[in-house]
């Protein structure tokens, strides 16, 4: 563990993502990135997968998971 571990979980948010909108589950101030595992503000989070139920920090990060699902 190191110091960033200690801090994933503070304000960490727990959603359901649906198709163009998501549902708040548990409240929080950010997501993890299922790609890169950075933080992604809720009022910045604009990309995730409904069938995966999970967060991607951009459409790059978005894209390559698809191609890593797909292939």
């Amino acid at each position: 563990m190191n110091a960033f571990d200690r801090d994933m979980g503070r304000d960490l948010a727990q959603l359901h993502y649906g198709d163009g909108e998501f549902a708040i589950l548990k409240p929080g101030k950010h997501v993890i990135c299922a790609v890169t595992g950075v933080k992604i503000p809720l009022d910045a989070l604009r990309y995730w997968s409904p069938e995966h139920q999970e967060a991607y920090a951009g459409p790059a990060e978005a894209l390559k998971r698809w191609k890593d699902l797909t292939s």
